[in-house]
């Protein structure tokens, strides 16, 4: 009688998180004194096109560092701008403007895609 072999054990794709999750856990990752773009925030979310959406996530979510998310441009929220500036300069961010115009001053503020992929994911997928 022929013995049958186990087939081996295929573990099942993990669900993808809830998009809030997902982006708590972006936005968490970013690391003290540096940005991110909505843009950015929402590809690390999974959801590639979803800046609007973070965006909305933000407004809701607790306990994150939402400050260190801006425009594509470098540009501060005007609703917030005030707020975000403080903090940001207290983490050693440079800022230039006044009032509720504020924009990141280095030019090339957002790392390059490819240079933070590998770190953000590691801390992303952490706990």
């Amino acid at each position: 009688m022929a013995v049958k072999k186990k087939s081996p054990r295929r573990e099942e794709p993990t669900p993808p998180l809830p998009f809030p999750e997902a982006v708590r856990r972006a936005v968490r990752a970013i690391p003290r004194g540096e940005v991110r773009s909505y843009a950015q925030v929402a590809l690390y979310a999974g959801r590639p096109g979803a800046a609007r959406g973070v965006g909305r996530e933000l407004k809701t979510l607790e306990n994150v560092p939402w400050w260190r998310v801006l425009r594509a441009d470098g540009t501060l929220a005007p609703a917030v701008a005030v707020e975000q500036a403080r903090r940001l300069k207290a983490e050693g961010v440079r800022l230039e403007g006044e009032g509720t115009r504020w924009r990141v001053k280095r030019r090339g503020a957002f790392p390059a895609r490819r240079a933070i992929i590998a770190f953000d994911v590691a801390r992303f997928e952490g706990p």
